[in-house]
């Protein structure tokens, strides 16, 4: 991000390659889509490989399709797989980040005592299965302490791990209520120092991050296609190691595809990460989020999160100038969320409001996250996240509709 010479930033400036990719994205020329930390715009790509077998499934059968598509589906593997740097036979297919994340979890016989050591940043539905594995097995779960800037603090980790043994450690590598990234590599190393277990939800990281895998160290990584990843709703993945795997992991409840049933009383595990999934799976959905996964990785993540990472800084030096608005995000490396309160209105209507104007938000109240509010010391945050197709005439339309609507809540009262 550079300074105008009256002293103002700005954001990125707009190239044939941003060009390029308001092109190759449908919605993008139709409103300016601030929310790719909920659900992003799908690229053409994806969208084309969605529709393309549902039409085949109505032209042909939903059974018949997939057999025509075999070669195709898994390439899905290799494709996500290439994105992580992990193997394919790593990747199981979920419907979802928090399926996924409960299938990784499923995978521990925890028993009453067994520690999970996370952090002040969990993702709402992660920390809940927490609570409930903690009310129904007499689970500890530990909270360690934040760096003064912000996020888990790697050594408060090591210092729980050394004063008590540990069943798991989960992280949540970005927040979803805010600008935060967490230091997933340096919990990972230490987490492979100590032999515990290490469970990464990365929800927001993949398509936002480059993610390796082997420098993370994690024995277990959840995501979703729907957020940076830019794929369809409903579908997402987890990366299981081969640490993981060679160790006999598998779900509670495995089901026919990761397993097989010789005789009454026993039954087998498939090789793999497979073993996580279920055998019913939306294909369509599947082949939507290989194609985003294959197009993130053309366009090369490390610009991608350049140039999206520059445009979110923009939108909190721009946002930040309103009256009654004040940036939430804090940590030694922001992401491309950024958070906002807005005192004297609810950001649930701001969203509203600002929708009205062809700009895409999101909203978190307190009754929909209390904890995670409370800590930030706000009644209620507007979510702003845009990605690498968004350009900085994006956030000032966002800026200028919101001094207004902030303008006239102040003339009200």
């Amino acid at each position: 991000m550079s300074a105008t010479p009256g002293g103002r930033s700005h954001g990125p400036p707009d190239d044939a390659a941003q060009a390029r990719w308001v092109r190759e994205t449908p919605g993008a020329s139709k409103r300016r889509h601030l929310n790719n930390a909920g659900a992003a715009l799908q690229s053409e790509p994806a969208l084309r490989a969605v529709t393309g077998h549902l039409a085949l499934e109505a032209e042909c059968g939903g059974y018949e399709a997939a057999a025509l598509q075999r070669d195709a589906i898994a390439r899905v593997y290799e494709q996500v797989g290439a994105l992580l740097g992990a193997r394919p036979n790593e990747i199981a297919i979920a419907s979802s980040a928090t399926a996924a994340y409960a299938q990784a979890l499923s995978a521990f016989d925890f028993a009453a005592g067994d520690g999970i050591v996370t952090t002040r940043a969990d993702y709402l539905s992660n920390r809940i299965m927490f609570e409930s594995l903690a009310a129904r097995r007499g689970v500890r779960v530990v909270e360690v302490a934040d760096l003064p800037a912000g996020g888990v603090d790697p050594e408060a980790v090591e210092r729980e791990l050394k004063a008590s043994p540990a069943a798991l450690v989960a992280l949540t590598w970005i927040p979803t209520f805010g600008g935060l990234v967490q230091r997933a590599e340096d919990v990972g190393a230490i987490c492979a120092r100590y032999g515990v277990p290490y469970l990464v939800d990365a929800c927001q990281a993949v398509g936002q991050l480059a993610v390796d895998v082997r420098a993370v160290q994690c024995d277990f990584l959840a995501a979703t296609a729907r957020k940076f990843l830019r794929g369809p709703r409903g579908i997402g993945f987890l990366h299981v190691s081969e640490r993981a795997l060679d160790a006999g992991r598998h779900p509670l409840l495995t089901d026919m595809r990761g397993g097989n049933w010789p005789a009454t009383g026993t039954y087998t595990l498939y090789g793999g990460a497979r073993r996580f999934e279920q055998w019913e799976m939306p294909h369509a959905l599947v082949l939507g989020m290989g194609a985003a996964a294959a197009y993130a990785t053309a366009q090369g993540i490390v610009e991608t999160s350049r140039r999206a990472h520059a445009l979110a800084a923009y939108a909190r030096d721009r946002l930040g100038d309103i009256p009654g608005v004040r940036s939430l995000d804090r940590g030694e490396r922001l992401s491309a969320i950024a958070a906002f309160e807005c005192r004297g209105r609810k950001s649930s209507d701001l969203v509203t409001d600002l929708r009205a104007r062809g700009i895409n938000t999101s909203a978190q109240e307190l009754d929909e996250n209390l904890v995670a509010l409370n800590r930030l010391e706000a009644a209620s945050l507007l979510r702003v996240s845009p990605h690498y197709y968004n350009t900085a005439a994006d956030v000032d339309a966002l800026a200028d509709a919101l001094t207004e609507l902030m303008a006239s809540a102040s003339a009200r009262s």
